[in-house]
Formats: structure tokens, sequence, C-alpha cells
């Protein structure tokens, strides 16, 4: 468990990070972009599209993980729209609203990672008031159903190196000798990527990995984080935030060439485990941390969930994209009031039990012997 001075708190670099893509938004160094716009690839070689024609009723009305989702569909009633819905690939809409009466546990423990910025529990103010969990209430939740669940904690801006090597450990002193199934959510997953592939641990065996929002070809937000601060004042930057404790390795690392160009290529999938991903689509309201950087990655990447894209998160076997949820309501950070107002449509811990139709959550492993 982490104690950190206030200054160091992760949610303090995010709301750094967002305010600064505003004021460059604000300053008028961002060309003006669709609300919603649509990535262009070979397979979607129709006319461009009016600003009307995209910003069609689902999307002007906006949905989330309270909105009728099935506003979002209206969108394919556009033929020239319907690869989309071939790059969003098996969608789940409300699948995840409750939780069902009975699930069967994996026979081997599932061992939770987190993404960047993350903890384990994190106590801001000592003892004084309760820890905060990254994972709100799932790692209980699977506890009750009869997994054996391991939390592992990383330093949360250190490398994939440095993350990957404390996430090695901390499986070896908790699980040694066993075999686990690794769920990794954001950057989790990479660095549950390095390990299998680079450091190739032999004291305990992995064999599975699924991925939830990982940005497995990086995040163009990183790219333009980067574009925005500029390479002369990088330098300053790393060193203040060095000098009240943070590490700095993550960030370049995640950024759409180093993913796609270095660290792909040196990490090719270990046949003996077996890779599943999750994508998430989700429309941040004006006043949400992620109404920025969604819409400069929706400019860039296409559909994502305020920090990372569909076609960035998909890896091995795809399993399918979350109508609503945003990176943080993947992990239970979901607002209350939100779900009083709009009605809930997103249960993380049910998602993280039981995928609807696909037998994943505890049932998949279960099912396949994991």
């Amino acid at each position: 468990m982490h104690e950190l001075r206030p200054w160091q708190h992760p949610f303090h670099l995010q709301t750094l990070l967002t305010v600064s893509a505003y004021i460059v938004q604000c300053q008028g160094l961002l060309a003006s972009d669709p609300l919603f716009p649509i990535r262009l690839t070979p397979k979607q070689s129709f006319p461009a599209l009016t600003p009307l024609s995209y910003k069609y009723h689902a999307i002007r009305r906006g949905f989330s993980s309270g909105v009728g989702s099935s506003l979002f569909w209206e969108a394919f009633k556009d033929p020239r729209l319907a690869d989309l819905e071939w790059e969003l690939g098996k969608t789940f809409q409300n699948e995840y609203a409750v939780m069902r009466d009975k699930y069967r546990a994996p026979k081997n423990p599932i061992v939770l990672c987190h993404g960047l910025l993350g903890f384990d529990e994190l106590r801001v103010v000592g003892r004084i008031i309760p820890a905060i969990a990254y994972w709100r209430g799932i790692g209980e939740a699977l506890t009750k159903l009869g997994a054996e669940v391991i939390t592992t904690t990383v330093p949360p801006s250190g490398s994939i190196e440095v993350r990957g090597k404390a996430l090695m450990a901390q499986i070896e002193a908790k699980a040694p000798g066993r075999t686990v199934n690794l769920i990794g959510h954001s950057m989790g997953g990479i660095d549950c990527r390095y390990m299998i592939s680079i450091l190739r641990p032999e004291s305990f065996k992995v064999i599975s990995l699924t991925t939830i929002a990982t940005p497995h070809k990086g995040s163009s937000f990183a790219d333009y984080v980067f574009e925005f601060i500029g390479k002369e004042r990088l330098p300053r930057l790393y060193h203040l935030m060095e000098s009240v404790g943070f590490q700095t390795g993550a960030f370049a690392q995640l950024t759409t060439t180093y993913m796609q160009s270095t660290f792909n290529p040196a990490c090719p999938d270990v046949e003996s485990v077996k890779y599943y991903s999750y994508g998430a689509v989700a429309k941040p309201g004006l006043f949400s941390m992620f109404y920025r950087p969604h819409k400069i990655i929706s400019r860039r990447e296409g559909p994502n969930d305020g920090l990372v894209s569909v076609q960035s998160a998909k890896h091995g076997e795809y399993k399918g994209t979350l109508i609503g949820p945003t990176h943080l309501d993947i992990i239970n950070w979901t607002n209350r009031l939100k779900w009083m107002i709009t009605g809930r449509r997103f249960n993380a811990i049910a998602f993280y039990c039981d995928i609807a139709g696909e037998r994943w959550g505890l049932d998949m492993l279960a099912a396949e012997g994991l």
C-alpha cells in the first residue's frame, strides 16, 4: 500500500494533462474537429461525410453507461457507416447492468494488474479516511464468488521494464509455483506482455492474459501531449516531476510510435498463453476529465473510451467492445449520481464476473479449465 504526499497524487497529473489540452484548444492551436469523427481506412473508401451525416442522432444526444445505447446503433442506418460496426466487433450494451445469480470460479488464481498512475490501495490522508482501492469492489466480489484473487502494485509512472519486473517479483512472492490468469487494465496489460514475453518467469506459469482498454498500439493522446509540451520543455517537466517523486519512464512509451515500432516487434505473444482483449466506447460529458482526450483520440484514431481507442485495445482474441463506460468506469469508478439520473447500464463487477453470451469472466476461465 502506498502513502503519497498530496502533490504526488496520480490524479493531479491527469488533471494537469487534461487542462493543458483544453488550454491548447482555447488558444486555437487545434483545428476544430467533428464531435465523433470517423477514421477512414482502406476498407472505408466511401465519399467524405458532411458534419451533419456523422453528427447523427445517437451521438448528438450522447450516450454513456446510463443512456439507452440503442440510440447509438441508429448510426448504422447510414450504409456508409457500416464499417464502424466491423471496427467495434461484438458489442456489449446492457449485458452488464446486473449480476447473475450464480458463477463458476476458475481453478487458478486471478492476478489484477493496474494501469498508469495506478495503485492497489491509496491513502492520501494517512489513516484518517479509508483507503481508495484501484479495483473498486472488484477483487472482493471475485473472492466472494470463489475465485482466488491477487492484487498487485507497481511504480505508478515507471517504465514498462521497471513495472514489468516489479509485477513479476510480486507474483513470485504471492503465487510461487502456481499457474495464474492475468487481468490487466490499461498499461497493466502492457506490463503483463513484457513480463510474459521478455522476462519469461520460471517460478510461476501464466496461462492467460486478458487486457481491458490496454493501448497495445499506443495512444494518440500521449502523442498529442508530447507535441504540446515540445522537445525543448520536456526535460524541465521531467525534472519537476522527478523532484516530487514521480518516475517518468512510462509516458514516452505509451506513444503510438514507441508501441508500434519498438515494443510490439520486441514482444511477440507466447504460444502457451491465451490472449483476450476488450475495448470500450464512451461519450464523456463536457465537464468530464476525458472530454478533451476523447475528442483528440476520436479525430486521430476513432471510437475510444476517453484514453484508449478500440483499435489500440485489440490484441489476441478480441472479445468485444463495451458501449458506454469510460476508461475509469471500467474499473468501477462510475459516478453514483450519474446512475441515479440516467439509470445504470454498466456494472463493472458484473463485467468481471461474467460477460454475457461469451462465457468469459469467471465462467470462461472455468469452462476452459483455467
